[in-house]
């Protein structure tokens, strides 16, 4: 164990050019479906969070519903839809990471919508308030109300940016964890520890891990912010 732990850590210092391949992937992967997910969940959780419309309740419900959709589902489903007899099979978008992007913003979405429901549901009427006694219209009770929200959007992205790291169920379904192209941290400890080569396994689990620890810590400053 020592001397796989120190054979990781030399190989990180390294610069590895397969170790550096897979963190880019994982990078590209990572942030674009964080920011994805984050442009289409943050309008949605805030219009659920605040809005009062027929249906709103059952919405919440959905939505909270498919935050705990397992992964593999997920990756199950985009295969049937993109495999050689899908109806989207003609985009040849499996095996690529695009499609690994597509099933991570279909797996965060609804937890950056829930996350911003939460909030926005506990500051929303005190804010309505505020803005129907100053006398102002809609826009400016909206602009409050994102502004207030801030800490909460960088929190929720980073959340976010910490669970598609981590994900390995829809991306090895979609991807196929294929060298130099789709390989990603949680895809090629699984991959390498299986066949043995427990250096590069440790080392991106040490790199895993140390990213893990940075977001969460940063998450937990956000939070600590909020509820000053």
């Amino acid at each position: 164990m020592q001397t796989a732990l120190r054979r990781a850590i030399m190989l990180i210092l390294s610069g590895d050019r397969e170790l550096i391949d897979i963190l880019l992937v994982t990078g590209r992967m990572s942030i674009s479906s964080s920011l994805l997910a984050l442009l289409l969940g943050v309008p949605l959780g805030i219009l659920l969070g605040a809005g009062r419309f027929r249906g709103r309740n059952a919405l919440i419900v959905l939505n909270r519903t498919l935050m705990g959709i397992p992964p593999v589902v997920c990756g199950l489903l985009f295969y049937m839809l993109f495999s050689g007899v899908g109806p989207f099979r003609h985009m040849k978008l499996l095996f690529t990471v695009r499609i690994m992007v597509l099933a991570q913003v279909v797996l965060i979405t609804p937890i950056v919508i829930g996350n911003m429901e939460n909030y926005i549901s506990e500051v929303a009427d005190p804010i309505r308030e505020t803005t129907a006694g100053l006398g102002v219209g809609w826009p400016h009770a909206l602009l409050l109300l994102v502004r207030e929200s801030l800490y909460t959007i960088c929190s929720t992205y980073l959340l976010a940016f910490s669970r598609s790291i981590a994900e390995v169920g829809a991306v090895s379904m979609v991807g196929g964890a294929i060298a130099w192209k789709t390989n990603v941290m949680t895809t090629a400890i699984m991959q390498y520890t299986n066949r043995g080569d427990f250096t590069l396994g440790v080392a991106l689990g040490l790199i895993l891990m140390t990213l893990s620890l940075v977001v969460n810590s940063m998450v937990t400053l956000l939070q600590r912010r909020i509820s000053r």
